[in-house]
Parts: structure tokens; C-alpha cells; sequence
């Protein structure tokens, strides 16, 4: 692998540019994100839309920088919740788009607050659809149910997998015959399955092979199947040929109106972290530079994934060029993003650019040893600057008690 440049896709968004200068001015660390490449994705995805006739909703779990709500109204069809908080946020900052909302349990002193932001309420076992379907049907509201197909896809990431054994997301074919009846089948609308992270095309005609194995018979009396997300739509090589087929596949074999809730797709590659080196320090002949960004306090998903971001002219080939592990400054021992080789030693003071930093980061970030969290800057179509957030001690005191 060769040094990462603007060529590479993480980084294509900032081609033409310098970008040690053009980011020299920020304070650091900081997120950046990029409306331009957001507007790709979002261009991407509606097209994808138009010509199926699905609907594509942002999953706001991995990307809910409202101030880019706006921008991907024009693209999509409304946000997907996880709860109270995210629902109410795609119910106000997207423009009136649809808001959907799966939790896999819902507290009752929320749910009637919960009924004023969405449309679509997903429940996760019959016992949380007979305790609130009732109640959200008389409130209007479309229901659906999700349910487990039984079929992993994944392999490395059981922390992502919802079809692992002993997963408590869905409901699987066994419960559904021991507890569903005709008075709870009368209050769905719809059917949810997600069970992908980061995936391709065929892994979702193989989920969908088993969704029609094990709940085939019951989709004809639903209006809609939501296949959740984990589709990595906007990648470069995705098959999007194979989804088009799969989607319509559900459209005329059921009738159902098909719903996509990608959250990474929307904002891939549309975001970097920028941070410095503060220290270089050696033990053992492994030289490491000390950042200003933590793992994990600024990209978590690097320690919980795991996964090896990637960095602005740099490389994971560490038999190339001058190796360094990079390392944040909290007193986890464990805070270390990798290593990589950079054409020239580090040193105090360089600058180092994360790329693909939009996705589970600014949602995910924390306060852990008191570190502040890092502001957010918007790059916008024109290539300009500016700061959206002013984080300070006042967000980390303010977590923490009255």
C-alpha cells in the first residue's frame, strides 16, 4: 500500500489542496466536515431512490450534525431514531421528513413524548408491541416489528452482528410462532430486518434469501419492509447493480413499499480529524507520537470496531518509510490508533489528518480524563472554513453534576 493522497477516497475531497497549509489555522483538534462530498453521497443515494422507488432514510446513530440536515433533506426521505432524543432532532432539523424510530426497548415515561416526533415505530419483541402498539395505533402511527433471520453475515465484528447467537435484537421465527397472535399481526404495517455493518450488496440477497425462508408468508400482508442499514451504498465498488435487484425483488414478490436506513453511506469519506503531534517519545525501538486526538475520546469505533483509520500521506505498510505508532495523550495504555509510515520523521507540531471521520465520531465522543471535545468545522461547496461548535470546560463540567 502506497502512501494515502487525495487519490485516495477518504482524502478525495480535499484534492487540489495543500493540506498541510489549507489546515494549518485550525485549532486542533477538530472535525471538519465536508458538505460538498455529503452532497455526493446524498446525490448517490437519491438516485439509487428514483430509481427503485425505495426510501432512504439517514440513521442518525452514526451521523447527526444537524447543521448538515438541511443539505440532505433535498436527498433523502427523513432520519431513522434510536430514541427520544435522535427522534426528536430528525423530527425538527430535517424539514418534516418521515421519522422513524427502532429501539430495542422503549421506556413508557417516553413514549407519549416519543408519539409527537414519529411516523414509523419498530418494536423488538412481541412483548413491547403488546404493551405499546395499542397506544401508537390509535395515535396514528405505522407499526412494524423487527425480526432476526438467524443469518450472520459478518465475520470479526460479533460486537456489530445482530444475527449472533444469543443476539437480544429481533424477534426470530421461534418466538414469533410461540407469542405473536392475530390481534398483535392486526396492528403491523411493516417488517424491520437489519443486519449488516460495512457490508456489500450480496451479503444483503443472502439476508434477504433468509428473511423470505423464515418470514416469507407473512410479508404479503405487510405494507412495507425496512432492510435497515449497514449497506455501504457510497463506497467505491459497491454493487449497487445487486441491491437495485434485491430491492425490487421485495417490491414485486411482496407488494411492499422497501426502506433503507444507511448511516455511514450518507456521510462516507465526508469528514477528517485533524490533529498534532504533541510528543514523540521511544520504548523498545518503537517510536511513538503522542496526538492531541484520542482514540478513545475523539474515534471510538478505532478501539471498539477495532479498525485502523486512514491518514493523510501516510501508510499502514510499515516496511516503508519512517514507522511510527500513533497514540493519544490520555492514561489509557490502550489509547493507540495504530502505526503507519510517513515519508519524513515526525515531529513535534506536524500535523496529522484522519480521514472517513464524519461516521461515529462526533455522535460518539466523550469527556474521559477530561478531555475536551474537539469543535466542529464546516468546509462548504466553495472550500471555506468555519467553525460550528465552541466546545469548552463547561461541556465536560455540565455531564458530570449540577
Amino acid at each position: 500500500m502506497g502512501y494515502l493522497n487525495t487519490s485516495a477516497p477518504a482524502f478525495a475531497g480535499l484534492s487540489g489542496r495543500c493540506v498541510q497549509e489549507f489546515f494549518a489555522s485550525l485549532p486542533t483538534p477538530c472535525y471538519v466536515i465536508d458538505e460538498a462530498k455529503l452532497e455526493e453521497n446524498g446525490a448517490c443515494l437519491a438516485g439509487l431512490a428514483q430509481r427503485t422507488g425505495c426510501r432512504i432514510l439517514l440513521a442518525q446513530k452514526a451521523f447527526s450534525n444537524y447543521d448538515f440536515y438541511p443539505l440532505l433533506s433535498g436527498y433523502l426521505a427523513g432520519t431513522e431514531a434510536s430514541g427520544l432524543f435522535e427522534a426528536r432532532l430528525g423530527k425538527e432539523r430535517m424539514g418534516g421528513k418521515e421519522v422513524h424510530v427502532f429501539c430495542a426497548a422503549y421506556r413508557e415515561e417516553e413514549f407519549d413524548e416519543l408519539l409527537s416526533y414519529a411516523d414509523h415505530i419498530v418494536f423488538n419483541s412481541p412483548r413491547q408491541l403488546r404493551k405499546f402498539g395499542r397506544k401508537a395505533k390509535e395515535a396514528g402511527k405505522s407499526l412494524g416489528l423487527r425480526i432476526n433471520p438467524e443469518c450472520s453475515t459478518q465475520e470479526g465484528h460479533a460486537i456489530y452482528d445482530p444475527c449472533a447467537p444469543g443476539s437480544r435484537l429481533g424477534t426470530t421465527r421461534r418466538v414469533w410462532d410461540r407469542e405473536m397472535d392475530e390481534g398483535l399481526l392486526s396492528l403491523l404495517d411493516g417488517l424491520h430486518f437489519h443486519t449488516l455493518c460495512e457490508q456489500d450488496a450480496d451479503a444483503l440477497a443472502q439476508t434477504l434469501q433468509a428473511v423470505e425462508e423464515k418470514f416469507g408468508g407473512l410479508l404479503p400482508q405487510m405494507q412495507w419492509l425496512n432492510m435497515g442499514g449497514g449497506h455501504h451504498i457510497t463506497r467505491p465498488g459497491y454493487d449497487i447493480s445487486l441491491l437495485e435487484r434485491s430491492i425490487r425483488y421485495a417490491q414485486d414478490r411482496w407488494g411492499v413499499q422497501v426502506y433503507l436506513e444507511p448511516g455511514e453511506a450518507v456521510a462516507l469519506n465526508a469528514g477528517y480529524l485533524v490533529s498534532r503531534v504533541l510528543d514523540i517519545v521511544e520504548n523498545s525501538g518503537i517510536r511513538t507520537a503522542v496526538l492531541d486526538a484520542s482514540a478513545a475520546c475523539h474515534m471510538p469505533d478505532v478501539l471498539e470496531m477495532p479498525y485502523q483509520p486512514p491518514i493523510y500521506q501516510a501508510s499502514t505498510d510499515t516496511a516503508q518509510g519512517d514507522c511510527f505508532r500513533l497514540a493519544g495523550p490520555t492514561c489509557l495504555a490502550g489509547d493507540v490508533i495504530g502505526d503507519y509510515a510517513f515519508p519524513h520523521p515526525l515531529q513535534e507540531g506536524d500535523l496529522v489528518v484522519f480521514g472517513d471521520m464524519a461516521i461515529y465520531t462526533t455522535c460518539k465522543n466523550n469527556t474521559f480524563n477530561g478531555m475536551p471535545l474537539p469543535d466542529i468545522w464546516r468546509m462548504d461547496m466553495q472550500g471555506e472554513l468555519s467553525r460550528l461548535t465552541s466546545f469548552g470546560y463547561a461541556d465536560f463540567m455540565g455531564r458530570l453534576g449540577g
